[in-house]
């Protein structure tokens, strides 16, 4: 499970985010990429922008649903 406290800090502020626990494997990006890229260095993946709409919603849910390594939270701030 995702921890909060250890959330990456290029994560923007929101209800997902991803934590220092990725293995930079794609499965986010490829499931949600309106929400979800690799960071400028290659080494992690990170939230971006927080869903705007419920495809978008759905996505992030099918992104941490999808996460072989579970470090994709949904309990950020909302």
């Amino acid at each position: 499970m995702a921890d909060k406290t250890r959330r990456f800090p290029t994560n923007v502020s929101g209800k997902f985010y991803v934590d220092e626990e990725c293995i930079v494997c794609g499965a986010c990006v490829d499931a949600a990429p309106n929400n979800f890229k690799e960071s400028d260095d290659g080494g992690h993946d990170y939230v971006y922008k927080q869903p705007e709409n419920d495809a978008e919603m759905q996505q992030c849910m099918d992104a941490m649903a999808e996460c072989p390594v579970n470090c994709i939270g949904d309990d950020g701030e909302d």
